[in-house]
């Protein structure tokens, strides 16, 4: 295929504000804010300290949100954190997470809610989906990681499609993200008989905390708050990652100096109201130590809608199941396809400086980067029917941070490099805010390496895997002149 051929196509603002907000609340709503309650309550045992959590982590990603804001305004151009560290700090720091997030987080996170998917849907069925295909003593492959890999090819191939068609779906899977979460929230309150707020001054006392670490488990002789509240905050960062998901499809938002800033602050405060009313819900119906005793396999959101609704009637407790069980399924699939329209533009952005393969620089007839689209859902494919996307995933969480801050220091370089540029929006509370959240970050990983130091030092290998293949190449001279960029 000539180069001609590669280039002929543009990408094309056709998300507009409601899309937008969409594709930063329809990736953070997925499965956090259903399934951490359990593990936080094991983190810091008393419902105050797990609301703080929420409520600390959400301002956290806040002020991430308004230092991005400010730098996806300036810059709204597709791959948006890859272009603000080239532009920032050089072309290794941002070949090296634009490396981490085609390979290992987005793909990882994609196959991982892709198997969560199927995994609900067999729960709906009652077991009857699930069969072990092939079993070795390294891996195995069932029919659950098949359903996985059917529904990463149906999202990739309607991610094919026209941008604005794209961001269609994810507004209706937003929706019902945010139905189902006042779903059960709301249900607590209206149709619980039994639920009080005296849960809340009550602590989790000899909780199950299946699977929890000692270290960061309430009661356990090698805890401390300071580890226990730092667990809970990561736990909560979890629920909220994805608010930077905008900033990767900067390039196709309309009237980007308006809808930008607006959509990426708008969409972290919504998602703070609903995951602080939804676990005053949870305390308001189950107490302390029965959330931290739930299942590993089961979630508290669950056990919350069983109470809520169980006494109704027995029809009623079996269509509020059914319907949180779908609820749930179609959640996964929201977050799965709007992960995989933003993150298809970091290695379009890549190739268009000539930091990867020339190929992921071709644009579809629909204006949509096909072969960073095909590439990842091959790829997450690939990593759903290994078993390695929990691993994996677990292990970036550390790094992912290091981008983070290292993205948001970015805001001070271009304030002092550009101080002439045009802001259609700057980050309020500057430099406050942008160093709170340097601060905060700052601290977690510092707190990560202390608790967890093989995930950590895994995490940044991973990273540094990426070095060969930057200076591959390098030596290839797949550099391309300012002229080729799209």
């Amino acid at each position: 295929m000539s180069e001609n051929s590669t280039t002929s196509h543009h990408l094309i603002r056709g998300l507009g504000l409601v899309a937008a907000i969409s594709v930063i609340v329809g990736n953070v709503i997925g499965t956090g804010v259903f399934l951490k309650a359990r593990v936080m309550t094991c983190n810091v045992g008393e419902p105050f300290w797990v609301l703080i959590a929420w409520v600390a982590a959400g301002v956290l990603s806040l002020a991430g949100a308004l230092t991005y804001a400010e730098l996806t305004a300036m810059k709204p151009e597709a791959g948006g954190p890859y272009v603000f560290l080239r532009d920032s700090y050089g072309r290794l720091s941002s070949f090296l997470f634009g490396w981490m997030q085609m390979f290992i987080a987005r793909t990882g996170a994609q196959a991982s809610v892709a198997v969560v998917f199927a995994i609900a849907l067999n729960d709906y069925l009652g077991g009857a989906l699930k069969r072990t295909l092939i079993e070795t003593s390294v891996f195995e492959i069932t029919t659950l990681q098949l359903v996985a890999v059917m529904v990463i090819v149906i999202f990739t191939t309607l991610n094919c499609l026209s941008v604005k068609l794209t961001g269609q779906i994810a507004t209706f899977l937003t929706f019902v993200k945010i139905g189902l979460v006042l779903f059960v929230a709301l249900g607590a309150f209206l149709f619980a008989t039994g639920g009080t707020f005296a849960n809340f001054s009550l602590a989790a006392v000899n909780g199950a905390c299946e699977g929890v670490a000692d270290a960061v488990r309430i009661g356990s002789p090698e805890y401390t708050f300071l580890a226990g509240f730092g667990a809970a905050m990561l736990g909560a960062l979890w629920g909220y990652d994805g608010w930077d998901n905008l900033s990767f499809v900067a390039g196709e938002v309309k009237d980007p100096n308006r809808n930008i800033p607006i959509a990426i602050i708008g969409s972290v405060l919504l998602v703070i109201v609903l995951y602080v009313g939804a676990h005053v819900a949870y305390y308001f119906i189950l107490d302390p130590t029965t959330i931290a005793s739930v299942s590993k396999s089961s979630s508290v959101a669950m056990q919350v809608v069983n109470s809520s609704y169980g006494g109704l009637s027995t029809l009623a407790a079996g269509a509020a199941a059914a319907i949180f069980t779908v609820g749930l399924m179609l959640s996964s699939l929201g977050t799965l396809h709007t992960s995989i329209l933003s993150a298809s533009r970091i290695p379009y952005a890549m190739a268009a400086d000539g930091m990867m393969f020339g190929t992921f620089r071709k644009v579809s007839v629909n204006s949509v980067p096909i072969n960073g689209v095909l590439f990842q859902g091959v790829w997450a494919s690939i990593l759903a029917l290994s078993g390695s996307f929990d691993t994996l995933t677990d292990y970036v969480i550390f790094g992912s941070w290091i981008f983070y801050a290292l993205i948001g220091s970015s805001i001070f370089v271009f304030r002092k490099r550009y101080p002439d540029a045009e802001r259609p929006y700057k980050a309020w509370g500057y430099p406050v805010v942008p160093v709170l959240f340097l601060l905060v970050s700052g601290w977690l990983l510092i707190n990560t390496m202390i608790t967890a130091p093989k995930q950590s030092f895994i995490g940044i290998g991973l990273i540094l895997l990426g070095l060969p293949v930057y200076y591959y190449l390098g030596r290839t001279g797949t550099d391309n002149s300012a002229a080729n960029r799209t």
